[in-house]
This record gives C-alpha cells, structure tokens and sequence, in this order.
C-alpha cells in the first residue's frame, strides 16, 4: 500500500497492527465481528469482517480507544512497507 490514508485500510493491514500492538483476538462466535483486546483496554476494539477497506470511522474510534492515531497507523504501515521491500 503506498497511500497511507486512514479510509483505505485493509482487514488484513488492520488484523497485523493490532497484532503488533499486543491485541489478541477475542472469540465472539459467528457474528460478523472481529473482537480485539489488550490488557488496559477500557473496551474492546471491534470492526466488521465483511467490509474491506474498514469504514474510516471505525479506524478512528478504534485506534481512538487504543490511545493511538491515524499518524501511528500511517507510520506503522510505512514501517511495514519499508521491511517488506528490503526483504525483496
């Protein structure tokens, strides 16, 4: 990905940095629904599995809840880029 904007955000993108910020996903059975948690959350982080890219919205709450931002995100996502590139 080589736009780092928030409302282009894959499931898989999203699935991976919340891997990488200690989130463990939570099952919650067959509802359509991703449940994330971390140790410290105030509630859990949740988004919809059939709508891919993830609503911008729910990015921002999420991350939101997180004590993150979109800048984190934008950042992680180079990040991440950068890696796969040098390992090509």
């Amino acid at each position: 990905m080589n736009t780092y904007r928030i409302g282009n955000i894959s499931i898989e993108d999203f699935r991976l940095s919340l891997a990488d910020k200690g989130c463990k996903k939570v099952e919650s059975g067959n509802t359509g629904h991703e449940k994330w948690s971390k140790e410290g959350l105030l509630r859990p982080v949740v988004f919809q599995t059939h709508i891919d890219p993830i609503p911008e919205f729910i990015i921002r709450n999420n991350l939101r809840n997180l004590g993150l931002t979109g800048n984190d995100l934008r950042a992680w996502l180079k990040k991440r880029d950068t890696k796969k590139r040098s390992n090509n």
